[in-house]
């Protein structure tokens, strides 16, 4: 993936943190602006106007939620994956019901981080790339089709959705809680079980009655393999 004019916001309270990410981010090819605070973060996002946020959750004043909920309800178009040091279910909830798009536990490897980003970006920014190839599989959002080594899927809108959003984010756990916030929407009432019977679905669709291409992580979600 080519990331020149991919612009990311950093945003921590820690100067070695912020050097870090930031060093690294540009050795990607990434644009990078960094923030130490909340309101500083909430400005930058109008003036800089980054597809991807990585926000900590834990600053002195605003804290991260409430640069998540500002910097959403602005309207523009971003991504926020944000940083927490706290292992907590709820905080990851509150997290993606203000409008996070992913999250990371302190301490996390720069290489997951980067897998996220890139994850971030396929998954949200499609029109920054044309017809998108990972491993078997090739999206053409255009025309909403999905091949599978070399074969179109006869796919549901909701599979179509589902598919994509897995292949877009390959080699992450997604939750279910993940899934129906991102396919079916965060007002959907129904019952969580209804993921479990579209994994189904496309797993017959693909041929994979072993589970090695979506996979089940016991107690997490599931998780899409390209290799």
């Amino acid at each position: 993936m080519d990331n020149t004019g991919v612009n990311i916001l950093i945003v921590d309270d820690e100067q070695s943190i912020l050097q870090f990410l930031e060093l690294g981010l540009q050795n990607e090819g990434y644009q990078v602006e960094t923030a130490q605070d909340g309101m500083s973060a909430v400005n930058l996002v109008n003036t800089f106007q980054p597809h991807v946020v990585i926000l900590d959750v834990m600053m002195p004043g605003m804290d991260g939620f409430e640069v998540c909920r500002m910097i959403k309800k602005s309207g523009i178009p971003l991504s926020v994956i944000m940083l927490t040091a706290k292992d907590q279910v709820d905080d990851r909830v509150k997290g993606l019901t203000l409008g996070a798009d992913d999250y990371l536990v302190k301490p996390f490897s720069f290489e997951e981080l980067l897998a996220r980003i890139q994850a971030r970006l396929r998954n949200q920014f499609p029109d920054l790339f044309s017809v998108v190839v990972y491993g078997p599989f090739t999206i053409d959002d255009s025309r909403r089709e999905i091949q599978y080594n070399g074969e179109t899927l006869p796919l549901s809108p909701t599979e179509y959705e589902l598919l994509k959003y897995l292949v877009l984010n390959y080699g992450i756990v997604l939750s279910k809680l993940m899934i129906l916030d991102r396919v079916w929407g965060y007002t959907f009432q129904g019952e969580d079980n209804i993921v479990e019977v579209y994994i189904r679905s496309l797993r017959d669709k693909l041929g994979d009655s072993r589970h090695e291409r979506i996979r089940t992580v016991r107690g997490a979600g599931y998780r899409l393999d390209i290799s």
